[in-house]
């Protein structure tokens, strides 16, 4: 039988907090295969004026027992990620997680256990992939220029001295700190590369006053054929360093943190906008390279227009067409391995 791709997934957002308004909403309604029907809003009332025909529930269990809804989004804090998933795959809805998509690999094997019983899928929201600054660093490692590769660095760094006020991250509860905040973003990236590590180490920190959780990490990945992966991110950096730092036999590349998707929508642009995804002038990756006299050559490579639609067309493929969705359980073992050890 053939896919009907006129087909539409209605769809709910579970918060409509800046994840809901920026890395979810945005693209339901730009999509031509969602229609985003409702929202959970238990006491500010804000979907509607962004989305004037939109339902705003005041609980989860009526977002889950609208039996319209067949895809829930998942975008509550880390640590409920668990109870929310198993509640929406038992009400009969795909599910798409926010990262981290669980706090142990243990919850992630059952949820994918339950999905498979209720004939559901599970889509993990891992958007970094498709950020403008990362597409450009693939393009590179696909062009073989650099050669054998040594050595590659991912940072993500902030400047915030002192403690949040949102709990799920700043108490020490399941899933807090930054390595789960921003180690997912990371080693997601890292894996859709290279898989799975031979070996890894980590290391956490403590730095600002009164912390209970973690607000520093790095995390050396060691592949085959002695390649070496770093990931680190820190909140206390007021000058960040290159995002993406890459070095083989024959060259290094670098390149800034600079996707500028989250600003733009933040700011109220559109996805239809002029200049949505585009990187600002100057903030292209350096290649240098080396030749078998050692002259250098210095090249620009032109970044690569940042959007996350592919994402959620990804989404609707694979419930629509059965098609394949990129980012694999497999895969998210692996980091939740990795983030738990």
């Amino acid at each position: 039988m053939s896919a009907n791709l006129n087909k539409i997934i209605t769809a709910g957002l579970m918060a409509y907090g800046m994840s809901g308004k920026v890395f979810h909403a945005p693209f339901l309604n730009a999509h031509h295969g969602f229609k985003l029907k409702a929202v959970v809003e238990r006491s500010k009332k804000n979907a509607v004026k962004d989305y004037p025909n939109i339902l705003s529930y005041s609980s989860i269990d009526e977002l889950l027992n609208d039996e319209e809804i067949e895809l829930a989004v998942i975008n509550t804090p880390n640590n409920l990620h668990y109870e929310h998933s198993k509640a929406a795959l038992q009400k009969g809805k795909h599910i798409l997680v926010e990262k981290p998509f669980t706090a142990t690999s243990a919850q992630a094997r059952e949820l994918f256990k339950l999905a498979d019983e209720v004939g559901k899928q599970i889509f993990f929201y891992q958007n970094r992939r498709w950020d403008s600054d990362f597409t450009s660093v693939k393009k590179v490692l696909a062009s073989g220029k650099l050669g054998k590769l040594n050595e590659m660095h991912l940072r993500y760094d902030r400047y915030r001295n002192v403690i949040g006020p949102k709990a799920f991250k700043e108490q020490a509860i399941e899933a807090s700190g930054l390595l789960y905040d921003l180690g997912p973003h990371l080693l997601d990236q890292v894996i859709s590369i290279f898989g799975k590590p031979e070996s890894f180490h980590k290391t956490l920190g403590k730095n600002r006053k009164d912390t209970v959780v973690d607000d520093f990490f790095t995390i050396q990945l060691n592949y085959n054929d002695s390649v070496n992966v770093f990931v680190t991110s820190s909140m206390l950096v007021v000058n960040p360093q290159a995002a993406f730092v890459l070095h083989g036999v024959n060259g290094s590349f670098i390149k800034e943190r600079a996707d500028v998707q989250e600003e733009q929508l933040l700011s109220g642009q559109k996805l239809t906008d002029a200049g949505y995804g585009i990187e600002p002038e100057g903030k292209q990756g350096l290649l240098t390279t080396i030749d078998e006299n050692g002259d250098k050559t210095e090249e620009i490579i032109p970044s690569e227009i940042g959007s996350y639609l592919p994402l959620f067309d990804a989404v609707y493929q694979a419930i629509v067409a059965g098609k394949t969705y990129p980012v694999s359980r497999e895969q998210v073992l692996i980091q939740l391995e990795i983030l738990e050890s």
